[in-house]
Protein backbone atom coordinates (compact mmCIF):
# COMPACT_ATOMS: atom_id res chain seq x y z
CA UNK A 1 0.00 0.00 0.00
CA UNK A 2 1.02 3.26 -1.12
CA UNK A 3 2.05 5.87 1.88
CA UNK A 4 -0.29 8.65 -0.17
CA UNK A 5 -3.34 5.81 -0.02
CA UNK A 6 -2.38 4.99 3.75
CA UNK A 7 -2.49 8.70 4.65
CA UNK A 8 -5.91 8.76 2.63
CA UNK A 9 -7.37 6.00 4.66
CA UNK A 10 -6.06 7.03 8.02
CA UNK A 11 -7.95 10.36 7.14
CA UNK A 12 -11.26 8.99 5.76
CA UNK A 13 -11.35 6.81 8.75
CA UNK A 14 -10.88 9.38 10.96
CA UNK A 15 -13.30 11.96 9.11
CA UNK A 16 -15.60 9.06 9.36
CA UNK A 17 -15.19 8.89 12.94
CA UNK A 18 -16.03 12.52 13.79
CA UNK A 19 -18.66 12.83 11.47
CA UNK A 20 -20.61 9.73 13.09
CA UNK A 21 -19.88 11.32 16.74
CA UNK A 22 -20.98 14.37 15.65
CA UNK A 23 -24.41 12.64 14.14
CA UNK A 24 -24.50 10.80 17.42
CA UNK A 25 -24.49 13.65 19.64
CA UNK A 26 -27.31 15.57 17.44
CA UNK A 27 -29.35 12.92 17.82
CA UNK A 28 -28.86 12.81 21.52
CA UNK A 29 -29.55 16.50 21.78
CA UNK A 30 -32.36 16.54 19.22
CA UNK A 31 -34.03 13.94 21.60
CA UNK A 32 -33.40 15.79 24.63
CA UNK A 33 -34.74 18.91 22.89
CA UNK A 34 -37.96 16.61 22.26
CA UNK A 35 -38.09 15.00 25.47
CA UNK A 36 -38.01 18.42 27.18
CA UNK A 37 -40.64 20.31 24.55
CA UNK A 38 -42.94 16.95 25.74
CA UNK A 39 -42.49 17.42 29.12
CA UNK A 40 -43.12 20.96 29.19
CA UNK A 41 -46.33 20.41 27.47
CA UNK A 42 -47.44 17.89 30.16
CA UNK A 43 -46.50 20.73 32.99
CA UNK A 44 -48.75 23.45 30.81
CA UNK A 45 -51.63 20.61 30.68
CA UNK A 46 -51.16 19.64 34.05
CA UNK A 47 -51.36 23.67 35.64
CA UNK A 48 -54.37 23.92 33.40
CA UNK A 49 -56.19 20.94 34.75
CA UNK A 50 -55.34 22.23 37.79
CA UNK A 51 -56.35 26.04 37.54
CA UNK A 52 -59.98 24.42 36.25
CA UNK A 53 -60.36 22.59 39.42
CA UNK A 54 -59.74 25.10 41.24
CA UNK A 55 -61.82 27.74 39.13
CA UNK A 56 -64.64 25.38 39.51
CA UNK A 57 -64.33 24.69 43.79
CA UNK A 58 -64.52 29.06 43.44
CA UNK A 59 -67.30 29.34 41.22
CA UNK A 60 -68.85 26.33 43.79
CA UNK A 61 -68.05 28.72 46.77
CA UNK A 62 -69.06 32.01 45.17
CA UNK A 63 -72.32 30.23 43.94
CA UNK A 64 -73.77 29.03 47.75
CA UNK A 65 -72.50 32.21 49.06
CA UNK A 66 -75.16 34.00 46.75
CA UNK A 67 -77.37 31.53 47.79
CA UNK A 68 -76.67 31.68 51.76
CA UNK A 69 -76.79 35.62 51.29
CA UNK A 70 -80.11 35.66 49.30
CA UNK A 71 -81.75 33.58 51.94
CA UNK A 72 -80.62 35.75 54.47
CA UNK A 73 -82.26 38.88 52.92
CA UNK A 74 -85.11 37.35 52.41
CA UNK A 75 -85.18 36.42 55.95
CA UNK A 76 -84.33 39.85 57.11
CA UNK A 77 -86.61 41.77 54.45
CA UNK A 78 -89.35 39.14 56.63
CA UNK A 79 -88.30 40.22 59.87
CA UNK A 80 -87.68 43.72 58.90
CA UNK A 81 -91.49 43.98 57.94
CA UNK A 82 -92.54 42.19 61.35
CA UNK A 83 -91.17 45.13 63.07
CA UNK A 84 -93.42 47.17 65.78
CA UNK A 85 -91.79 50.48 65.81
CA UNK A 86 -88.97 52.02 64.29
CA UNK A 87 -86.43 51.61 66.93
CA UNK A 88 -86.98 48.00 66.58
CA UNK A 89 -86.64 48.24 62.54
CA UNK A 90 -83.36 49.93 62.98
CA UNK A 91 -81.87 47.42 65.56
CA UNK A 92 -82.30 44.66 63.37
CA UNK A 93 -81.82 46.57 60.35
CA UNK A 94 -78.12 47.34 61.95
CA UNK A 95 -77.82 43.87 63.41
CA UNK A 96 -78.43 42.31 59.55
CA UNK A 97 -75.99 44.86 58.18
CA UNK A 98 -73.07 44.02 60.69
CA UNK A 99 -73.78 40.10 60.03
CA UNK A 100 -73.60 41.05 56.12
CA UNK A 101 -70.52 42.33 56.30
CA UNK A 102 -68.83 40.31 58.32
CA UNK A 103 -70.46 37.52 55.99
CA UNK A 104 -68.91 39.49 53.55
CA UNK A 105 -65.61 39.93 54.85
CA UNK A 106 -65.01 36.21 56.01
CA UNK A 107 -65.90 34.60 52.82
CA UNK A 108 -63.51 37.67 50.65
CA UNK A 109 -60.93 35.78 53.07
CA UNK A 110 -61.92 32.37 52.38
CA UNK A 111 -61.63 32.90 48.66
CA UNK A 112 -58.34 34.77 49.03
CA UNK A 113 -56.80 32.05 50.75
CA UNK A 114 -58.31 29.57 48.08
CA UNK A 115 -56.69 31.66 45.30
CA UNK A 116 -53.43 31.85 47.08
CA UNK A 117 -53.47 28.07 47.34
CA UNK A 118 -54.92 27.55 43.47
CA UNK A 119 -52.34 29.57 42.45
CA UNK A 120 -49.26 27.98 44.10
CA UNK A 121 -50.85 24.63 42.75
CA UNK A 122 -50.78 25.69 39.40
CA UNK A 123 -47.57 27.30 39.01
CA UNK A 124 -46.01 24.13 40.66
CA UNK A 125 -45.66 21.85 37.72
CA UNK A 126 -44.58 25.45 35.54
CA UNK A 127 -41.75 25.88 38.50
CA UNK A 128 -40.64 22.18 37.91
CA UNK A 129 -39.94 22.76 34.35
CA UNK A 130 -38.04 25.78 34.91
CA UNK A 131 -35.83 24.22 37.84
CA UNK A 132 -35.45 21.88 34.73
CA UNK A 133 -34.10 23.55 32.44
CA UNK A 134 -32.02 25.73 34.70
CA UNK A 135 -30.49 22.25 35.61
CA UNK A 136 -30.00 21.76 32.11
CA UNK A 137 -28.44 25.02 30.93
CA UNK A 138 -26.32 24.33 34.77
CA UNK A 139 -25.42 20.51 33.07
CA UNK A 140 -24.73 21.58 29.56
CA UNK A 141 -22.24 24.23 31.10
CA UNK A 142 -20.40 21.76 33.25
Amino acid sequence: MTRAKKTTETITAGAQKTVEEGVEKMTKGIETAATFGQENVEAVVASSKIAAKAAESMSAEIAAYQKKTYQDSLAAAKDLTACKSVSELFEKQTAYGKSSVEGFVAEAAKLNEMYAAAAKDIFEPLTARVNAAVDSVKDYRA
